[in-house]
């Protein structure tokens, strides 16, 4: 493998490409360290060390980097764009236009990229404007604490406060597809995948000062475990046989052949748990709008509590829900079919047309039942550690760790490719 380092660094293309992305990472960085005006950051940073993984905050915080703690110039993170990337997934199955753009290649995809960042555009002036007025006594869920000095909020600052999260949003925008233009892997990917690796070291050393040696590498051998399960489930899939007849193109004849459609297991990738996660934060949400008694008392038990059986139930059900849903967008049965069909295909002993998309859905619904429950035990890991032993935090969450090994599979592929085009020794053998 260190070789194959070096081999990347010895490929003049390939070396300015990787340089460049450290560069833009080292801006992305810089800006997360970076506060707005007006607000005392040290109050929200001790909300943020007492609550630890079980607050609101918390979930986008860790998109962030810990630049939400700081109330960084970047302090939104990517989580915008995210978000309006699934909108427009979603919106994609409903809208007949955004299907016919879908359908017209990269011209169409850049229609839908356009739109998408107009979208991250308006969640970023929303959240911000929540996230505002959430820091200035916000209720419940932060503790009523405020961040800002006696007399220091007025319009003005707010206004100024939210158009600087705004902008910070549009610049890692732009610094995410920096880096897919010009660097190494999915920009977005790649920013993510910083963020969340910049918080390890410190929720590392916390462990090990909350749970001393023996602790420490026990969760050292748990998070070891985790990665090595999460590779084993990202790279599993189910191989559908697909046979090519014979046939005349013009004047000539073009043989057959064989070949296989790949259906991962966890199809839906990290999707689901993202989905899951922020169901389960709007009674949160709700419970800082409605003051009633019984409702804050229930969903600060039970809804907010990642200890509680609750919680742990909810969690899994709204997990294995998502994970359906989404493989349901993303995949469609009837439209692979006749694209199998169109190109002389099929799968040997199924007839083409209804019976082969029947067949592809019927297996895709047996394979995803086992990757929505693996995601579900990977994110439930975080709140039985937490009910077990006093941690306010967990490096090795289920969602940053699937998020950061796919990223790195991903852009480990895409080096791997570059090397063997150059016949070069790659990573993989």
């Amino acid at each position: 493998m260190l070789k194959a380092f070096l081999n990347a660094f010895r490929v003049p293309d390939l070396r300015n490409k990787i340089l460049f992305t450290l560069f833009v990472i080292a801006v992305y960085r810089f800006g997360c360290h970076v506060p707005v005006p007006v607000v005392d950051v040290t109050i929200l940073q001790k909300q943020l060390a007492n609550a630890g993984q079980t607050g609101f905050l918390s979930f986008i915080d860790l998109f962030s980097g810990g630049a939400l703690g700081r109330m960084a110039v970047f302090g939104l993170g990517i989580m915008p764009y995210i978000t309006s990337s699934i909108i427009m997934q979603l919106l994609t199955v409903v809208i007949p236009k955004l299907q016919q753009w879908q359908d017209q290649g990269e011209a169409g995809t850049k229609k839908i990229n356009q739109w998408t960042r107009y979208v991250t555009v308006v969640l970023a002036l929303l959240q911000s404007t929540g996230l505002v007025f959430l820091f200035h006594n916000g209720g419940s869920s932060t503790n009523n604490i405020d961040v800002f000095p006696a007399g220091t909020f007025t319009p003005p600052n707010v206004a100024l406060i939210i158009l600087t999260f705004t902008a910070g949003t549009a610049c890692v925008m732009w610094l995410g597809e920096l880096i897919t233009q010009r660097g190494i892997g999915n920009g977005m990917s790649i920013l993510i995948f910083t963020s969340i690796i910049s918080r390890l070291p410190s929720e590392g050393h916390g462990v090990l000062l909350q749970g001393g040696t023996g602790k420490f590498i026990v969760m050292l051998f748990i998070g070891l475990a985790i990665i090595v399960g999460v590779v084993f489930m990202d790279q599993g899939q189910r191989r559908i046989p697909i046979q090519y007849a014979k046939r005349v193109v013009g004047r000539r004849m073009t043989s057959g052949g064989s070949t296989y459609l790949p259906l991962k297991v966890n199809q839906a990738g990290v999707i689901p748990i993202i989905f899951a996660t922020s169901v389960l934060y709007f009674p949160t949400l709700l419970a800082s709008v409605y003051h009633a008694s019984w409702f804050q008392t229930f969903v600060n038990q039970y809804v907010n509590n990642q200890k509680s059986f609750v919680y742990m139930a909810l969690l899994t059900l709204l997990i294995i829900f998502f994970a359906y849903f989404y493989t349901a967008i993303q995949f469609d049965p009837v439209r692979t079919a006749d694209q199998i069909r169109k190109q002389g295909g099929f799968i040997p002993g199924i007839r083409p047309g209804p019976p082969t998309a029947n067949y592809l859905n019927y297996v895709l619904v047996r394979i995803t039942l086992p990757g929505s429950l693996f995601l579900a035990a990977i994110a439930l890991l975080p709140s039985i550690v937490l009910a077990y032993w006093a941690f306010n935090q967990f490096p090795f969450g289920g969602t940053s760790i699937l998020i950061t090994v796919g990223v790195a599979l991903e852009t480990m592929k895409q080096i791997e490719s570059q090397l063997m085009m150059r016949h070069y020794e790659g990573f993989l053998k």
